[in-house]
C-alpha cells in the first residue's frame, strides 16, 4: 500500500485521510497541508492509496475489492506507522468509500487498531447509500479510459465530476494529475484497477439494503467524535439518513455545503476550516 505523508513522520497525533470509490490519497493535499500548517503541536497526517488504486498494487482476485479488505489494509498499515513511532492519538477522514471504511473501523470495539479513533469525519457518507447513487456508480466505475492529454482526461473526469461543486480550471487539473498514469503506448489512463468495478456491478438493491441494516448496528457503537460533511446537493447522503446520523450512535454534527453535490472536496477554505476545526481543537 503506498501512502502520502505529511507533518512530522515521529508525531504521536496521526491524522488518516481515505478517499473515495475511484479516487487516491492525493486528493488530500490541500487539506493536509492546512492541517499541518493550523496545528499548534506535532503532527502527522497519512493518506493511503486503497489497494487497486494510485500507487498501490492491485489484487488478484476482483472480488477482493470491499469493505472488509479495505478495513483491513488499514489495520495492517496502521501497524506499520506505529512501529515507525507510537500513535497516540488516532483521527479519520473519510470520503465516500473512506467514510465506509472509517465506520468498520470506528464501529468495532475490538478492531486492532494502536488506539480507539478519537474523532471521526465522514465526508457525504453515512451507514445507508442511497441505491440512485449506486446505479449511477455502475455506469462508470471501471471505465478507465485512455488521453492523449493530462487535460483531456481532466475534462473526462470533470463530465463524470460535475457534483464535486466548483473548481477552478488550476484546482481541477491538479487534482486530476495524480489521478492518471502513462501508459507504453504513451497515451493516459486513469489510475485504479478497473476490476474495482466488478463488486459494485454485481451488487443487488436487496443486497444494499442488508448491507445498509449491517453498517447502521456498526455506526450505532461508534464512541468516536463524529462530523459529517453534506453537499446540500448530494444524491448518495440523503437529508434522512444525515437527520438520522445525527440522533443515532456517534450524534454526528452535521455540516452542509451548498452548491455541492457528491461529494465536497475538502480543497477550499469553506471546506477545509470546519475539518481543521473540528480535528485541531484541544
Amino acid at each position: 500500500m503506498a501512502y502520502t505523508s505529511w507533518g512530522d513522520p515521529l508525531a504521536a497525533h496521526v491524522v488518516l485521510c481515505v478517499h473515495g470509490l475511484t479516487r487516491q490519497g492525493r486528493d488530500f493535499d490541500v487539506l493536509a497541508q492546512a492541517l499541518v500548517a493550523r496545528a499548534e503541536h506535532p503532527l502527522r497526517v497519512i493518506c493511503p492509496d486503497v489497494v487497486g488504486r494510485g500507487l498501490s498494487d492491485w489484487l488478484a482476485q476482483p472480488e477482493g475489492y470491499q469493505v472488509p479488505q479495505y478495513a483491513a489494509d488499514m489495520a495492517a498499515l496502521l501497524a506499520a506507522l506505529q512501529e515507525q513511532a507510537p500513535i497516540k492519538t488516532l483521527d479519520w477522514v473519510g470520503t465516500s468509500m473512506g467514510g465506509l471504511i472509517g465506520m468498520v473501523v470506528a464501529g468495532q470495539p475490538d478492531f486492532p487498531t494502536p488506539c480507539t479513533i478519537r474523532r471521526l469525519v465522514l465526508n457525504d457518507v453515512g451507514p445507508a447509500v442511497s441505491w440512485v447513487s449506486i446505479e449511477r456508480m455502475k455506469t462508470y466505475v471501471g471505465q478507465t479510459g485512455r488521453f492523449a492529454t493530462l487535460q483531456e482526461a481532466a475534462d473526462a473526469m470533470w463530465a463524470i465530476s460535475q457534483s464535486f461543486g466548483p473548481h477552478t480550471p488550476e484546482a481541477w487539473l491538479a487534482l486530476s494529475a495524480p489521478m492518471v498514469k502513462r501508459l507504453a503506448d504513451g497515451s493516459l489512463s486513469l489510475h485504479y484497477d478497473p476490476a474495482i468495478g466488478v463488486s459494485i456491478r454485481a451488487m443487488t438493491e436487496d443486497a444494499a439494503k442488508g448491507a445498509q441494516t449491517v453498517l447502521w448496528q456498526i455506526y450505532d457503537l461508534i464512541k468516536a467524535q463524529t462530523l459529517l460533511l453534506r453537499g446540500q446537493q448530494s444524491d448518495l447522503l440523503t437529508p434522512e439518513t444525515a437527520k438520522a446520523m445525527q440522533t443515532r450512535g456517534p450524534k454526528a454534527i452535521l455540516v452542509e455545503f451548498a452548491g455541492v453535490g457528491h461529494a465536497p472536496t475538502l480543497n477550499d477554505e469553506t471546506q477545509l476550516a470546519p475539518v481543521a476545526e473540528f480535528l485541531l481543537r484541544p
